[in-house]
C-alpha cells in the first residue's frame, strides 16, 4: 500500500511555516506594509494592523520600540544603507517571542532616506544576541537620539502649523515614545488645544477651548508653570471625577502633563499619555522636560513668524485691488496666491483699471523677491501704474514711464509686467510686456495660442540701459475667446524649462472650463499645486462673452491666424456644422466657397488674421450672412484676369456663388460681406 503524495509547498506558505515575512516602510508618510508572514511573526490579524507604526504597540513594548527605533535611526544619521535589530514581541498569549528585522534604507536624490525594504523573521530565543546590549547604555542613546531627532524635526517647522505637523504627523508619537498627545496654546484666559494625536485622543475634542482652571491637569501644569506626572490615570478620575468619561474612553494608564514655557512665559502645554507604563523614572521625567523645552521654543519662534507674517499678508491686501470692475460683454477673473512657506508675502500683482473712452487697462506684474520689501515695492509700483493708464496713455508709454518711477526708487529691484488696453466693444487689446510672460489666447475652437509680443526690458532696467521701447501687438478677441495673464509662478518648476510651462499652461486651458471663474479656478489648482505652490502668482483671465445672437437669428464668430492651415480648415468644418444645423445645408458648398475666398484674401493682404462671422438673418427672405474682418482700410477691388491669370478671381466667385456683397468699413479696419439666401422648401 503506497502512501498519498503531499502536495508541493508554495512559496508563500513556505514562509509562514518557518516564520518570515516582508515589510515596506515610507519614512516620509509612515505608512508600514505587512505581508501574512510578517503579521505572522507578530501573532497580529489583518484586521488588528492599519497600515501604521502605532498599531503595533499591543505587541512590541515600549523599551523594545526603543531599541527599534535607535537602530533604525543610527542608520539613517550614519548614512549607512542597511541594519539588523533583534526585538522582544508580545503574542496574544501573553508569550514573550524573540524576533529579528534587517532593512535595507533607500535614499532620494538629496540623500535623504525615504523607504525602508526589509525582512522579518522568528529568532531562536537563547539569549545570546541580546546578552551583549548594555540596556542602559542602549536607552541612554536611544534618548539622545530621540531628542535630536526631534530637534532637528522641529528646527525646519517655520509656522505653528508646522509645529503641529510634526507632532501629529507619521512619526510624531514615536518621537516622544508616547501613547497619546495633546498639545494647547494659552489664548487670554483660555487654554486652546490645536493637536489631539493618538487612537482615543478625540475624546477630548469637546475641551479644545477651556477656561483655565485647576481642574484640569494640563491647566494646572500651565498655570503653575510646573511639570505634573501621573502614574495612574485611573486614581485621578476617582479623584477629578468629571474627569473619568474621558479616562475610560482613552484606555490609557499614565500621562505626563507638561507646561511650554519660552522666556519665563507660559504659551501652552503638553500632555504625554502611555499604555502599559505605571511610573517615571528620573531619565523619562527628565527626557519629557526636555523635550517639551525643545517644543517651546519652536512654538515660540513660530507664534513670532506667523505674526510677522500675519502683518505682512495685511499689508500685501491693502496694496492689491479691492474689486475688480465690471466690463462690458466680457468676464474678468482674478487670483492672488501666496508661496507657502516663508512669509507668504511678494512682489507678484495685478490690476484692473477703467480707461477713457469705455476701454479697460489689464495689469499683470511680478516684482524681484519674496519679501516684504518686494511688497512695498510693488504696491508703489501698482499704484504708478494705474496712474500712468488712466491717463490715457498708449501702452508703450505706460510702461515706459513705469520704468522711470521704478528706476527713480531707492531700490535695487526690477520688475517685470505684462500690461494690454482692451476695448470691449470691437475686441481689440493692444498688448505689451516688459520682460514678462506673453498672454495666451484661447480661441472659440478650443486651440491655445501664445502670440508673439516682442517686449522689452524689465522695469527698472529698462531705464537704466536707456531702453524704454515697448512694442506693442494688436490681438483680436472674438466673442467666446480667453486671454489669460499671469506670473511665472505658474508656469515655472525646478525641473521644467520655461517653454515647457507654457505649453502645460496651454494644455490646462485648453482642458479647462469655459467661465472666467472657474478656469481661474481649475488653472491655480492644476498648475501653481501641482509645482508644489513654491511661488507667488498673480492670475487674470479674461473672457469675451459669446456672442450667439438669438434663436431666430444665431451667429458664430471665429479668428484665423495668418499662416494657420488648420484655422482655415476648423472654420470651413464649423461653417458647414452651423448650417446644416440651421437649415441651410443647401448652401453649404457655395458659403465655403466664398469664405476660403475671402479669408485667403485677408490672411495675404493684410498684416494680421482675419474674422469670420456667420449669422441668420431673418427674412423673408432667410438669407446667411458670412462676414471676414481685417485690420486693412483699403477696399477690395474686382479684377478682370486674363486666361493665363493665376489670381484675381476671388470676388469674382463670391459675386457669381452669393446673392449679394458688400464692404463695411469697421474701425480700424473693413469687413467684406455677402449674403445666400436659403431655397425655398
Amino acid at each position: 500500500m503506497t502512501s498519498a503524495k503531499k502536495p508541493p509547498v508554495e512559496p508563500a506558505q513556505r514562509l509562514l511555516l518557518t516564520g518570515v515575512g516582508s515589510f515596506d516602510w515610507d519614512l516620509v508618510s509612515g505608512e508600514l506594509s505587512l505581508d501574512a508572514g510578517s503579521l505572522a511573526v507578530l501573532d497580529l490579524r489583518p484586521d488588528e494592523f492599519n497600515g501604521f507604526v502605532t498599531s503595533l504597540q499591543k505587541r512590541i513594548p515600549p523599551e523594545e520600540a526603543v531599541r527599534i527605533n535607535y537602530a533604525v535611526t543610527r542608520a539613517v544619521t550614519a548614512g549607512e544603507n542597511t541594519y539588523g535589530v533583534y526585538f522582544r514581541a508580545r503574542h496574544r498569549d501573553g508569550s514573550i517571542h524573540l524576533s529579528h528585522a534587517r532593512g535595507r534604507i533607500l535614499r532620494d536624490d538629496e540623500g535623504r532616506a525615504v523607504r525602508v525594504l526589509g525582512v522579518l523573521r522568528t529568532a531562536e530565543d537563547d539569549g545570546s544576541e541580546l546578552a551583549a546590549i548594555d540596556p542602559r547604555e542602549e536607552r541612554r542613546q536611544g534618548i539622545a537620539l530621540m531628542v535630536q531627532g526631534t530637534t532637528e524635526a522641529l528646527s525646519r517647522a517655520v509656522t505653528v502649523d508646522d509645529v503641529v505637523a510634526v507632532l501629529s504627523g507619521a512619526s510624531g508619537l514615536d518621537r516622544f515614545a508616547a501613547d497619546g498627545l495633546v498639545l494647547g496654546l494659552v489664548e487670554g484666559d483660555n487654554l486652546k488645544l490645536i493637536a489631539l494625536v493618538g487612537q482615543t485622543m478625540q475624546a477630548l475634542d469637546e475641551l479644545k477651548l477651556y477656561k483655565f482652571d485647576q481642574s484640569l491637569p494640563l491647566a494646572e501644569a500651565v498655570m503653575t508653570r510646573r511639570p505634573r506626572f501621573v502614574g495612574s490615570l485611573p486614581d485621578l478620575a476617582r479623584r477629578l471625577t468629571h474627569l473619568r468619561p474621558y479616562v475610560e474612553h482613552m484606555k490609557l494608564d499614565s500621562a505626563a502633563f507638561l507646561p511650554l514655557v519660552a522666556q519665563d512665559r507660559a504659551i501652552g502645554g503638553l500632555a504625554l499619555f502611555y499604555r502599559g507604563r505605571k511610573d517615571f523614572t528620573d531619565a523619562d521625567r527628565n527626557l519629557c522636560i526636555g523635550l517639551s523645552g525643545i517644543v517651546a521654543q519652536s512654538l515660540q519662534r513660530a507664534m513670532l513668524f506667523d505674526e510677522e507674517r500675519d502683518l505682512a499678508k495685511s499689508l500685501q491686501a491693502t496694496m492689491l485691488p479691492r474689486g475688480i470692475p465690471a466690463v462690458p460683454d466680457s468676464e474678468v477673473a482674478v487670483r492672488y496666491h501666496a508661496a507657502w512657506g516663508g512669509r507668504e508675502v511678494g512682489g507678484d500683482f495685478y490690476d484692473v483699471v477703467t480707461l477713457p473712452r469705455g476701454r479697460i487697462g489689464l495689469v499683470v506684474g511680478d516684482v524681484q523677491g519674496h519679501d516684504t520689501h518686494a511688497a512695498a515695492i510693488m504696491g508703489q509700483l501698482r499704484i504708478a501704474l494705474r496712474a500712468f493708464a488712466g491717463e490715457g496713455h498708449p501702452p508703450g508709454t505706460v510702461l515706459s514711464r513705469a520704468s522711470r518711477f521704478l528706476a527713480e526708487l531707492d531700490t535695487e529691484r526690477f520688475a517685470t509686467c505684462t500690461y494690454a488696453q482692451f476695448d470691449p466693444a470691437t475686441g481689440i487689446a493692444r498688448a505689451v510686456r516688459a520682460g514678462h510672460l506673453p498672454p495666451l489666447v484661447r480661441h472659440v475652437d478650443g486651440r491655445v495660442g501664445v502670440p508673439r509680443v516682442a517686449g522689452g526690458l524689465p522695469l527698472g532696467l529698462a531705464t537704466d540701459f536707456g531702453m524704454e521701447d515697448y512694442p506693442e501687438v494688436r490681438l483680436d478677441l472674438v466673442p467666446g475667446e480667453t486671454m489669460v495673464l499671469c506670473t511665472d509662478g505658474l508656469v515655472e518648476d525646478a525641473g521644467l524649462d520655461l517653454d515647457t510651462g507654457i505649453r502645460n499652461l496651454a494644455d490646462e486651458m485648453r482642458a479647462g472650463p469655459e467661465g472666467a471663474e472657474e478656469l481661474a479656478d481649475h488653472l491655480s489648482h492644476a498648475l501653481w499645486e501641482r509645482w508644489g505652490t513654491g511661488d507667488d502668482v498673480a492670475l487674470l483671465v479674461l473672457r469675451r462673452l459669446p456672442d450667439p445672437g438669438t434663436p431666430q437669428e444665431p451667429r458664430i464668430h471665429r479668428y484665423v491666424h495668418q499662416a494657420d492651415p488648420e484655422g482655415l480648415t476648423d472654420a470651413r468644418a464649423a461653417l458647414r456644422e452651423h448650417l446644416a444645423a440651421w437649415g441651410f445645408g443647401a448652401v453649404a458648398d457655395d458659403v465655403e466657397v466664398a469664405a476660403g475666398e475671402l479669408l485667403v484674401n485677408a490672411l495675404v493682404h493684410t498684416d494680421a488674421g482675419a474674422i469670420l462671422t456667420l449669422e441668420v438673418l431673418s427674412g423673408p427672405p432667410r438669407r446667411v450672412r458670412l462676414s471676414v474682418g481685417d485690420r486693412s482700410s483699403d477696399r477690395p477691388r474686382r479684377r478682370s484676369p486674363g486666361e493665363t491669370a493665376t489670381s484675381g478671381r476671388g470676388l469674382l466667385l463670391v459675386e457669381a456663388v452669393a446673392a449679394r456683397w458688400g464692404v463695411e468699413p469697421r474701425g480700424e479696419g473693413k469687413a467684406v460681406w455677402c449674403d445666400f439666401t436659403a431655397p425655398e422648401s
